[in-house]
C-alpha cells in the first residue's frame, strides 16, 4: 500500500522519535494510554461509554432545540495539536444535531483577498445568528500557535493579534453570544501513535497534511507558542476549558459535560449531564508539554 508522503511518519518514528516516546508505542497494548502523567492507565470501556454518550446526546438534542426556539447563538472553538481529537469530538458532539442549526467551520489556508483583510474577518463571516450553534474546528488561534511556529506571520503581526483579541472575544461575549473554548491536550506520544494510524489507513490519510508531518519536529516550537497562547488568552470572559485528550472517550464525554453545563435550555437534566472529570478536564493547569510523558 502506498504510503502518503513517502512513508515520512513511519520514517520520523524509525529514525528520529525519542527513544522514549518510540519505546512507549511499540510496548503498549491496543488499549493502554501511552503517557504516564495521563490519570487512566488504559481506555474507558466501550458500554461505559456507549451508556454515557447515550444520555448526552439526549441532552443535545434538547440543547439545540431549546437555542432554535430561544434565539440563543453559541459560539465553541476546538483547538489542540494535530491528532489531538479535535475531528472525533466535534463529531460526537454534532452526530444526532440538525446541520441547519448547527454548522461546523474548519477553514483552510485564507486567499490571496483574505490575507489582506483585518485579520479576525474571515472568522467573523461565519458568527452564528440567532437560533444557531457554530463549531469552530481550529479558529483564529492559528495565528498565536501554528502560524509563528511556522513562520507564517511575522512577530508585529503576532503581537497585533494579541493585542486585538481581548477586545474581540469581549465584543463576543458582550453581543450576548455563548462563547466556549477548548483546548483538547494529546502527549506526544499518543499524537504519534495516532498518526502512524492514519499513515497506514487509506480511510483515514485524508487527515494528513505536509504540515502535520513536519510538525512532527517542532514538538518543542509549538508547546512554547501554546503555552504563550493559554496564558494570554485565558480570561474571565472567555476562559479555556482544557481537556487531556490521550483516551479519546473521556475526552468527547467531558467536552459534551461542560458544553451542556454551560448553558441553561428547557428540559435540561443536570443528573444526566453529570459533572465533567476534572482529573481530565479543567484550567490551563491541567496542559502539560507531554514530551516526557
Amino acid at each position: 500500500m502506498d504510503l502518503p508522503f513517502d512513508g515520512a511518519i513511519s520514517r520520523y518514528f524509525r529514525e528520529d522519535a525519542p527513544k522514549a516516546v518510540r519505546r512507549a508505542i511499540e510496548t503498549a497494548q491496543k488499549d493502554d494510554i501511552l503517557s504516564k502523567g495521563y490519570a487512566y492507565r488504559s481506555e474507558m470501556g466501550k458500554k461505559d461509554y456507549a451508556d454515557t454518550m447515550d444520555r448526552l446526546q439526549i441532552e443535545l438534542v434538547r440543547l439545540q432545540s431549546d437555542v432554535k426556539q430561544t434565539g440563543k447563538r453559541l459560539i465553541v472553538v476546538f483547538e489542540g495539536r494535530d491528532a489531538a481529537g479535535k475531528g472525533g469530538t466535534i463529531k460526537a458532539l454534532t452526530e444526532n444535531l440538525n446541520p441547519r442549526g448547527c454548522q461546523v467551520v474548519a477553514l483552510s489556508k485564507p486567499s490571496d483577498r483574505e490575507a489582506t483583510q483585518w485579520y479576525f474577518q474571515r472568522y467573523v463571516d461565519w458568527f452564528p445568528a440567532a437560533g444557531e450553534m457554530v463549531i469552530f474546528d481550529r479558529s483564529w488561534y492559528n495565528r498565536g500557535i501554528v502560524e509563528p511556529v511556522f513562520g507564517f506571520c511575522t512577530p508585529n503581526q503576532k503581537e497585533a493579534f494579541f493585542r486585538q483579541l481581548p477586545e474581540f472575544e469581549d465584543m463576543i461575549v458582550q453581543e450576548g453570544i455563548t462563547f466556549l473554548k477548548f483546548w483538547l491536550d494529546v502527549s506526544r506520544p499518543e499524537q504519534l501513535r495516532r498518526m502512524l494510524q492514519r499513515e497506514s489507513d487509506p480511510l483515514k490519510q485524508w487527515k494528513l497534511s505536509p504540515i502535520d508531518v513536519e510538525g512532527l519536529t517542532k514538538w518543542d516550537a509549538y508547546s512554547d507558542a501554546i503555552a504563550e497562547t493559554l496564558e494570554r488568552s485565558h480570561r474571565g470572559p472567555a476562559p479555556w476549558t482544557v481537556i487531556r485528550s490521550d483516551d479519546k472517550k473521556r475526552a468527547r464525554i467531558a467536552a459534551i459535560q461542560s458544553i451542556l453545563n454551560a448553558v441553561e435550555y428547557k428540559g435540561k437534566d443536570r443528573k444526566a449531564i453529570g459533572t465533567p472529570d476534572p482529573a481530565i478536564c479543567g484550567g490551563p493547569e491541567l496542559w502539560s508539554d507531554g514530551a516526557n510523558d
